[in-house]
C-alpha cells in the first residue's frame, strides 16, 4: 500500500493534476528523539560495553547511517535545526540559552508542515530544548516530566558526581521515570483509531544527565570492569589555543580524574543509555501490536554526541567527531531494506525534506538539508554533500567520509 500511494503520487506529478493522496493510504510518521546520545550503541560500535538491544533490532529493519552528524553539538540549535530544516548559520541559533521562536516567527516547524498537509500531529516528552516548547507545532502534546531522586546518601557519596557531571542510582521502578511515561502515552496514542494520517513524536530524555536511573540498570555495567575510552595523554598538544579552550581539560575532566570517577561515570552513561533502549524497545513493540505498524516511517535520531573523556573534554560542546556524530536510522515501509547501513555523511537537517519526499509533501526551497531517499534506496550511491556542524558563530566544522575541517573564530 505504501508503495503503491508513492507511485500514485509520481502519476499525478507527470499529469500536473493536484497531487493529494486518500489518508488511509499515506503513510505515518514516528519520530524518535532521544537526548544526548552518542555512538555508544551496539550497531555502531563506539564504545566495547554498550549494551543497546533494541534499538540495534530497530536499526536492523531500516537503514542505519553510520556517518550522520547533527547541525550543533548543543540541544537547543541542534533541535531547532532538525524542527525547521535550517541550519545556524541559516537562523543565527547557536547556543542552548537562545529563544528560538521570535526570530524565527515565520518559520514553518516539521510537525507543522504535516499539519498544513492533513496530518494530526502529536509528541511528548523532549523535542524541543528545555523552555522553548512550541504549542503551536501540535494538534496534541504532554510536555516532560520529572524523575525520581536518589538517596540523600547516594547524592552525598563521592563516586555519584564529580562537579557538573551527575549520576546516581535509583531504587525506582520503571514506571516512575518520566521516559517510561511518555512512551506510555505514544503507546496509548498508538491504541486508539485515527481517521487522519499522524506524525507522532516522542523525545526520551535519557542519556541525558544526570544519569541517574533504576539500579538493574547499573548493575549491568559493574563499574570496575568498564571499559574506559582510549585517551592520549598528548592529545591537546597539537591544537590550536582555540581548541584547548574549548575542550577545557582544567575543567570536567580534571575533576573526574581528581576524584576517581571516571569509571563511574562511564558506566553511569552506559546504564542511562540501556535503560533509554528499554523504553525505545517498549515503543516500537506497542506500534507493532497496534493496527499502524506495517504503515508507519520510524526515525530515530540523537540531537548530538557527547565526551566522556576523549580528548580530555566531557559533555557536548567541541567540533570533534564525538560531539557531533550522533544516531540516525530509517525504516520505510516499501522504500529501505532490512539490515542495510549507510556511510554517506548525512546531517540533521537532511530529516525535514527526506520526511517530506517520503510521505508526498512539498520540500520547500528555504530547506538546508538534502533528502536522502536516494541513499534509503540505494545506500552505496554517489552522495557529494558533506555535513556541516557549528558551534557558535564562526565556529564550524565540515565532515566528509575521510575528513574533518575545523575553522574557528579565533586562533587564540
Amino acid at each position: 500500500m505504501f508503495r503503491f500511494a508513492m507511485m500514485f503520487q509520481a502519476l499525478l506529478l507527470c499529469t500536473g493534476l493536484p497531487c493529494v493522496v486518500q489518508s488511509a493510504e499515506r503513510p505515518n510518521v514516528l519520530f524518535i528523539a532521544v537526548d544526548d546520545l552518542n555512538d555508544w550503541i551496539g550497531c555502531l560500535g563506539g564504545h566495547p560495553d554498550g549494551s543497546s538491544p533494541n534499538i540495534d533490532a530497530l536499526a536492523k529493519r531500516g537503514c542505519l547511517f553510520t556517518r550522520s552528524y547533527c547541525s550543533a553539538p548543543a540541544c537547543n540549535p541542534s533541535r531547532v535545526a532538525i524542527m525547521t530544516g535550517m541550519r545556524p548559520t541559516t537562523t543565527g541559533i547557536y547556543v542552548n540559552p537562545q529563544p528560538w521562536k521570535p526570530v524565527l516567527k515565520d518559520a514553518v516547524t516539521l510537525p507543522q508542515h504535516f499539519m498544513k498537509h492533513g496530518y494530526h500531529a502529536a509528541g511528548c516528552g523532549k523535542i524541543y530544548h528545555g523552555a522553548y516548547d512550541d504549542d503551536t507545532s501540535w494538534n496534541q502534546y504532554l510536555k516532560k516530566g520529572g524523575d525520581p531522586k536518589p538517596t540523600r546518601e547516594v547524592q552525598k557519596d563521592p563516586h555519584s558526581k564529580a562537579g557538573g557531571i551527575i549520576w546516581g542510582v535509583l531504587d525506582n521502578e520503571d514506571s516512575e521515570m518520566n521516559d517510561h511515561k511518555m512512551v506510555d502515552y505514544a503507546v496509548d496514542f498508538l491504541d486508539q483509531d485515527h481517521d487522519k494520517p499522524f506524525f507522532l513524536a516522542c523525545g526520551i530524555y535519557r542519556p541525558h544527565m544526570p544519569w541517574q536511573v533504576p539500579r538493574k540498570y547499573y548493575d549491568l555495567f559493574p563499574h570496575d570492569k568498564v571499559t574506559l575510552p582510549e585517551v592520549l595523554e598528548s592529545d591537546l598538544d597539537d591544537l590550536s589555543p582555540a581548541g584547548v579552550k574549548m575542550a577545557k581539560p582544567t575543567g570536567d575532566h580534571a575533576n573526574i580524574l581528581k576524584s576517581d570517577n571516571w569509571r563511574y561515570a562511564v558506566q553511569a552513561y552506559l546504564a542511562s543509555i540501556r535503560f533509554a533502549d528499554e523504553q525505545v524497545g517498549r515503543l516500537i513493540r506497542g506500534l507493532d501490536k497496534s493496527k499502524y505498524g506495517k504503515n508507519t516511517i520510524i526515525v530515530l535520531w540523537g540531537d548530538h554526541g557527547w565526551h566522556l573523556g576523549e580528548k580530555h573534554h566531557w559533555r557536548k560542546f567541541s567540533l570533534w567527531e564525538e560531539a557531533c556524530r550522533a544516531p540516525l536510522m530509517v525504516i520505510a515501509p516499501g522504500i529501505t531494506s532490512a539490515g542495510s547501513k549507510c556511510g554517506r555523511t548525512v546531517d540533521f537537517v537532511d530529516i525535514y525534506p527526506t520526511l517530506s519526499e517520503l510521505c508526498g509533501l512539498p520540500i520547500g526551497d528555504h530547506l538546508d538539508g538534502e533528502s536522502v531517499v536516494p541513499l534509503l534506496k540505494n545506500p552505496d550511491q554517489a552522495w557529494e554533500y558533506p555535513a556541516l556542524t557549528s558551534h557558535g558563530l564562526k565556529n564550524d566544522a565540515v565532515r566528509t567520509e575521510r575528513w574533518r575541517l575545523i575553522r574557528y573564530k579565533r586562533w587564540h
